[in-house]
């Protein structure tokens, strides 16, 4: 006689798409930053390239909203992914996620996308720079080399306004005491306003001190995430002494621009105004199957903002070809498109395209 002592459970594996979540945890890491913990209803398997984000779905006083997150968890922890998120003074979705989020709230993702990730850039030896909430992508990375026991040399350089500024502190304590070819160096601008001494690094990141803590960081596969202005210095050290930019992988993600839809009425003056400078000879023609509605526009104008124009409200985060949250299928013609990491290539394939980045070579069909 058999036994079945497991009960067979049907799991799925996260593919880029739209995904609906719930909240299972809130972490308060400082005193500004949380985590937010996610899990499907259904199990799914939550795999991701450590290092890619995530574009949340909202609704904030009525009006939809999308902003993209990076995921700041392991894929070596499967069944659910996390974001970190900081609470900024004129945040108008931090805020909201801070003060609304909470266990048992469902929303929707799409995702996971993003070319900065550690498994497209393989290294023996790896440096990894953050400044402020920058950490949490390079969290992801390193909780990976941790759980997956990776033969990696790792130095990794966080950089923080206050000690008590530091996010993951403790547990990034505990991952590089454990591994000998892991080392952790925090820089801190300044002492803790109440009085908290702080013995480590003191100052903004600069040459001398990343030579100090790194001698051999020419030598390194780097990736970076933090503040523009911290993200320039980097650059700047790293042209100036001559090192091997494609070796060199930063979060360029940065801050969603504010999704404000455009008044129809004036994006309509607008479209007239460039007919009038423009031969209409040179004009492509986009077509909205699902919506009946069509227009014509410039070879170098976008997919998007044919639609915008249109009065068409195609979902959009990022602008830049990264998140994948204005994907739509183009149904016949061709298009440039300049993306940057947002879509898959079965994706393409299957004739889909980023609308924010796409301009049209011909006249275009689009299911929307």
């Amino acid at each position: 006689m058999t036994l079945n002592y497991f009960n067979p459970v049907n799991t799925q594996t996260w593919t880029n798409g739209r995904h609906n979540v719930r909240c299972v945890k809130v972490i308060q890491e400082t005193w500004d930053v949380r985590t937010f913990c996610f899990m499907a209803d259904q199990p799914v398997l939550f795999f991701f390239k450590p290092g890619q984000f995530v574009t949340l779905e909202l609704e904030i006083d009525g009006e939809p909203i999308m902003r993209s997150y990076t995921i700041s968890s392991s894929p070596s922890v499967p069944y659910s992914f996390s974001i970190t998120v900081k609470r900024l003074p004129d945040g108008r979705v931090s805020n909201w996620l801070h003060d609304n989020l909470q266990v048992g709230s469902e929303l929707v993702v799409h995702g996971p996308v993003g070319d900065f990730n550690v498994i497209d850039y393989p290294a023996d030896k790896v440096l990894m720079l953050s400044g402020g909430v920058g950490v949490t992508p390079l969290m992801s990375m390193t909780r990976w080399f941790f759980d997956t026991n990776a033969n990696v040399d790792l130095q990794f350089v966080h950089s923080a306004r206050e000690p008590r500024d530091i996010i993951f502190h403790r547990e990034l304590e505990h991952i590089f005491s454990r591994i000998p070819d892991f080392r952790l160096h925090i820089v801190c601008e300044r002492g803790d306003e109440n009085g908290v001494a702080w013995a480590g690094f003191r100052g903004y990141l600069a040459q001398s001190m990343l030579e100090l803590m790194v001698p051999d960081y020419l030598e390194r596969e780097i990736f970076c995430c933090g503040p523009t202005p911290y993200m320039k210095a980097v650059r700047q050290v790293l042209q100036s002494n001559g090192f091997d930019m494609s070796h060199y992988h930063e979060e360029s993600f940065g801050a969603t621009p504010a999704d404000v839809r455009a008044d129809v009425e004036e994006l309509a003056e607008q479209a007239e105004a460039e007919l009038e400078a423009v031969d209409t000879a040179d004009m492509l023609q986009v077509e909205f199957s699902n919506s009946g509605k069509s227009i014509r526009i410039l070879p170098e104008e976008t997919v998007h903002s044919a639609a915008a124009k249109l009065g068409l409200h195609i979902p959009k985060a990022c602008g830049m070809g990264i998140c994948g949250t204005c994907k739509v299928k183009k149904l016949s013609g061709d298009v440039n498109m300049e993306h940057n990491g947002g879509i898959t290539e079965d994706d393409e394939a299957d004739g889909y395209i980023l609308s924010c980045c796409s301009t049209p070579r011909s006249n275009v069909a689009i299911e929307f």
